[in-house]
């Protein structure tokens, strides 16, 4: 596993439960911001053997970005569960929840 990848890891383990960050706020703290979409790949192919909370982990816009119409409920029970608010077209309020850095 690469740095990058291992950085990445590192800080969606440590995102606080009701807190949100972005694919791109990610990326540039493990230290390259234009690899959102890296992001994205490793949430995929490492959430379930790292355990990784990847409920908490939407896009720049405010936005769960999943597709998968499933998921993207699941997303938002998880999220809601943890007390984040989370609109009918699947928005959090990142001035609310986001974790500062």
């Amino acid at each position: 596993m690469n740095s990058f990848t291992e950085k990445v890891i590192d800080i969606i383990q440590d995102i606080p439960k009701g807190k949100v960050m972005t694919y791109g706020q990610i990326a540039q703290l493990a230290g390259n911001k234009r690899a959102a979409r890296q992001v994205a790949r490793i949430l995929h192919s490492m959430s379930k053997k790292h355990h990784l909370p990847w409920h908490r982990v939407i896009n720049a816009k405010g936005q769960i970005a999943i597709q998968d119409e499933a998921i993207y409920h699941e997303q938002i029970l998880n999220l809601r569960m943890e007390g984040i608010e989370v609109s009918k077209n699947g928005m959090v309020a990142l001035d609310k929840y986001q974790v500062k850095v």
